[in-house]
């Protein structure tokens, strides 16, 4: 017997039939009812599969995103009369990924576009905070132990234009609930998509009974949602890592100075590591290429011979923004993976920011003075 629900609502609840024991169901999402396009046993009117015919079911199942919970129920045992009254029931969850898009402003009141890619359940109270730097979204979600332990992963991508320099970080700091997530859930990505940059949440099981953990001692009840934070760190966190796409090799890159201005020489430090070991992979040939608004301005290559090596550039006046390092061809496969970082104009956005206050400050003190005189 089983049970197809979504958002609570029952999609299917029948009987099926397996004969050798495997169940196969093929799924056309649909609009309009369920049809189901199979023989029936005559005992239970179970829907079963000879081989010459699959069950096919068509309808509103699967044609949204979302979470789908299956309840199933073993009725019958070696023998299709040989009836079994309770084995309890089974439950699993079938994620079916979805795609929205969000519109917000930056500080300068430009328009943005997000766009997240849910793995798990339906996106809501998306909000991008240009004040905080910072980007909250909330999700359905049972925190109860007994739905934990069939949830292997929760995986959600937050993607925005490579262009967004005021959101644009080497590093990010990920909450769920107000509880902070460690380093390895929040994975930044600049090469699956060329004009985009994606922040994944990746929250293991364990984690997941960690955070619901975290939440049992604050004292409250456990909430229905969770509600995702994603923020700009202050710290930067070297070094940054990135897969080829097959993740057969990963690139591990840091730079110095941390803060890279024009005039200044910038020492980019590198690693090249097998995907899977993480052991560093000697004589490694690579092309290092430095591109900006999608036009290269450096490219050299080199052979990294110990596994790890680094190349110098020096940013002219007028390159400075969003900026991609890029290393391709590497080991001569011709796999390639990226960074994304950005350039500040000279004396830097923290210095200009320093600046302005002390001018602030002056300000506040000689209007000050001037009351008093």
């Amino acid at each position: 017997l089983i049970g197809i629900f979504k958002d609570e609502n029952m999609l299917l609840r029948n009987y099926f039939f397996a004969p050798e024991g495997d169940l196969m169901i093929k799924v056309n999402p649909s609009e309009g009812k369920i049809n189901v396009d199979a023989e029936q046993d005559l005992l239970l009117g179970a829907w079963y599969a000879t081989e010459s015919r699959p069950i096919k079911i068509s309808g509103p199942i699967f044609n949204s995103g979302g979470l789908y919970h299956f309840e199933i129920e073993i009725r019958t045992i070696d023998e299709p009369d040989n009836i079994i009254e309770d084995l309890g029931m089974f439950v699993a969850d079938v994620s079916i990924a979805q795609t929205v898009l969000f519109e917000e402003q930056s500080a300068n009141n430009e328009k943005i576009t997000f766009r997240m890619k849910s793995y798990f359940d339906k996106i809501s109270e998306f909000k991008y905070d240009s004040e905080k730097n910072a980007v909250t979204f909330s999700m359905p979600f049972d925190w109860d132990e007994n739905v934990l332990s069939h949830i292997p992963v929760v995986h959600e991508e937050v993607h925005f234009p490579k262009n967004f320099e005021e959101f644009l970080s080497p590093s990010y700091t990920g909450k769920i609930n107000d509880i902070e997530l460690f380093k390895s859930n929040v994975v930044v990505d600049d090469y699956t998509e060329e004009n985009e940059r994606i922040v994944h949440f990746v929250i293991l099981q364990d984690h997941l009974q960690y955070l619901q953990q975290e939440q049992m001692k604050q004292g409250i009840e456990l909430p229905n949602y969770m509600e995702f934070t994603l923020e700009v760190s202050d710290e930067i966190e070297f070094p940054m890592n990135a897969m080829t796409r097959n993740e057969q090799l990963q690139v591990n890159l840091s730079w110095d100075p941390i803060q890279i201005e024009p005039k200044m020489p910038t020492r980019f430090i590198f690693t090249i590591r097998d995907g899977a070991s993480g052991e560093p992979l000697r004589n490694s040939s690579y092309d290092f290429i430095i591109l900006q608004n999608n036009k290269e301005i450096h490219r050299t290559s080199g052979n990294a011979q110990i596994g790890g090596a680094f190349e110098e550039f020096t940013f002219l006046e007028s390159q400075t923004g969003p900026t991609i390092i890029r290393f391709e061809n590497i080991r001569g496969t011709g796999l390639e993976t990226e960074f994304g970082l950005v350039v500040v104009p000279e004396f830097g956005i923290v210095a200009s920011l320093m600046l302005l206050a002390s001018i602030s400050a002056v300000l506040i003190i000689n209007k000050k003075f001037s009351r008093l005189s």
